[in-house]
């Protein structure tokens, strides 16, 4: 069980590089909950908590940055129970967590289309970045209908208006400027992808930014996956060797 604070963590850190930036696809949740013959949402709320003991447990682990996926532009597809539910979920655990987050240090950002989320739910995602925007010790974001595809579309989109507007060149279409016009714009690229549940994909997550991030695909159900197994992933991490399209060292 994680410490209910960031600053009496004992999780070791990595014993080689760090995993500054992890992000984790937290996927299990409805079937967590429907292997123990529960509604589907109980398992989200479950996850919810368990978002609350990996954010606490992050800092000390060298974590510096922290995106979790929470909801992707596919999951409307989902019923209108769940997907409302979902909406509850995400709104109730902003309203719960902000004096958390603003005591201990947590900066609180969201990436995503905003535009379809109803008002309250945007308006609370918009109080706390706000109310944080000033705190270091983690940066935690959250992907919120946001999809990989979308994402790069709407940043073509703004770039091309930008074009044909004479603003820009062509030729002034640089990497660097398509990192800045994403939704990370704010974020460096994830060094390490965990996702859970044991499936294998990426599902549409960071597609851009994740060009040389490493992955580990964990069998654990999301509302399983706790702070040790965190710190294990973490650690494995901290022996690999990155050489982003480069030859092996020694």
């Amino acid at each position: 069980m994680a410490s209910s604070s960031l600053t009496d963590q004992t999780s070791p850190r990595s014993p080689g590089r760090l995993a500054e930036h992890v992000a984790i696809i937290m996927d299990g949740n409805g079937r967590w909950a429907t292997d123990r013959g529960w509604p589907r949402l109980v398992g989200h709320r479950k996850g919810a908590e368990r978002v609350k003991q990996i954010v606490m447990a992050a800092p000390d682990l060298g974590i510096r940055w922290l995106t979790v996926y929470a909801f992707s532009t596919e999951n409307w597809k989902r019923s209108t129970e769940e997907v409302l539910g979902l909406m509850n979920i995400f709104a109730r655990y902003i309203e719960r967590e902000a004096d958390r987050m603003a005591a201990e240090g947590v900066r609180m950002r969201f990436i995503g289309d905003r535009e379809p989320l109803n008002p309250k739910l945007r308006n609370l995602m918009n109080s706390i970045e706000e109310r944080t925007a000033n705190l270091t010790r983690l940066n935690f974001t959250v992907a919120i209908n946001y999809g990989g595809r979308d994402e790069m579309r709407r940043a073509m989109q703004g770039i091309a208006a930008d074009v044909a507007a004479g603003i820009l060149a062509p030729a002034d279409i640089t990497d660097a400027l398509i990192s800045q016009r994403l939704d990370t714009s704010a974020l460096p690229d994830p060094d390490l992808v965990i996702r859970t549940s044991g499936e294998t994909r990426i599902s549409n997550f960071l597609l851009w930014q994740t060009a040389y991030a490493e992955y580990e695909f964990i069998k654990t159900l999301w509302p399983d996956f706790g702070p040790d197994e965190l710190a294990k992933v973490v650690s494995r991490f901290g022996n690999r060797d990155r050489r982003f399209g480069g030859v092996a060292t020694g």
